[in-house]
């Protein structure tokens, strides 16, 4: 008779040889007590075996092994003795350095519960506050057949939820949500004095922070310019405007009406162009000149009688002033009294507008 679980042989009554019977038992112990392999799949038989050593099977054992597919071969007193297994069995595997265990049909390692761990660490030690910590010279997140998200949560709008860079455990860098839902960058140059650097409003969208220009005015070396504060090809050309002698519209405004043509600057210049409808010289002016007179009115208004000057546009013709006002300008075109063909006279008024 054995016993059900280890068929270790039982003493009978009346026995002769006890100590064999109970020896056998001892050595069968000895072998699944504290059980250690020196490899699990085994599959061939070493050549020169160890007294005590013991191999777990795999599949396809061969040669001494052959027909023992899954059980335990032990070397001992030069043969081998085979023991099989029962599921639930663990065994150190000397090859791998692992705790193993028999499902009964495989050598496993130990399933590892990982929910709810105190805390996992990597070539290094977590602690209550990094219950994650890995000390590696990279770390990689990798898809499942698609996208990969990183995700950092927070509890409320005014806690953070951020990434901080470090040299030498000092922080320089962090960027994420910190104290709002806004997304933000900010530098330091010890660790304990921050700049935000760059800031995101969640609703629109637009920047922010020391690194943007803080108004029109703003030309602090390094900032970015800010699309309303500055210009480009979307606002080089239209509509001038200013405040307080600030440009607050556009770089160049062009246009043309019936009383000629105009430009408008944003430092406030502005030029006014005209081609006059054909006069002649008719009224004499003394024994040398005829005159006709003329009046321009401007195509934009100035802010003050500007600079004005003209062109009879032919040989002895001439245009003179008798003052520029704001809005017009009064003219006389010139000419010798021996030539009263009617001509155009083409003006130019340079000033302000505001």
């Amino acid at each position: 008779m054995t016993s059900p679980r280890l068929r270790l042989p039982f003493l009978q009554p009346s026995q002769a040889q006890k100590h064999v019977t109970h020896n056998e038992a001892l050595r069968q112990l000895d072998l699944v007590v504290q059980l250690t392999v020196r490899t699990t799949n085994a599959g061939t038989p070493p050549v020169v075996p160890e007294q005590g050593d013991v191999y777990a099977l795999g599949v396809t054992p061969t040669g001494d092994w052959a027909g023992h597919a899954g059980e335990l071969a032990a070397w001992l007193d030069n043969a081998w003795h085979f023991l099989t297994p029962y599921a639930g069995w663990r065994a150190w595997d000397e090859t791998t350095g692992e705790l193993k265990f028999w499902n009964g049909s495989d050598w496993l390692p130990l399933p590892v519960n990982t929910q709810n761990l105190d805390g996992i660490g990597v070539a290094t030690s977590s602690d209550l506050t990094n219950r994650l910590s890995v000390r590696s010279p990279a770390s990689l997140l990798s898809h499942e057949g698609g996208g990969h998200q990183l995700k950092i949560n927070k509890a409320g709008a005014s806690d953070t939820a951020s990434l901080v860079f470090q040299s030498n455990w000092t922080g320089h860098a962090e960027m994420g949500l910190s104290g709002s839902t806004g997304f933000s960058i900010k530098v330091s140059p010890d660790g304990g004095s921050w700049t935000e650097a760059l800031t995101f409003d969640p609703a629109t969208g637009t920047a922010a922070g020391a690194a943007v220009q803080g108004d029109a005015t703003d030309t602090t070396p390094g900032r970015l310019m800010r699309a309303d504060y500055g210009y480009g090809p979307g606002n080089l050309l239209g509509a001038v405007s200013e405040v307080g002698g600030t440009p607050t519209g556009a770089v160049i405004e062009r246009g043309s009406n019936a009383n000629g043509d105009f430009t408008r600057f944003a430092d406030g210049t502005l030029i006014c162009t005209a081609a006059l409808l054909p006069v002649a010289c008719t009224t004499a002016e003394g024994a040398l000149f005829a005159s006709a007179a003329i009046t321009w009115d401007y195509p934009a208004p100035f802010s003050s009688a500007p600079c004005i000057s003209g062109s009879a546009g032919a040989n002895n013709r001439f245009i003179g002033f008798d003052g520029p006002g704001n809005t017009q300008a009064s003219c006389k075109a010139l000419s010798a009294t021996s030539d009263t063909a009617a001509f155009s006279p083409s003006v130019i008024a340079i000033g302000r507008w505001f």
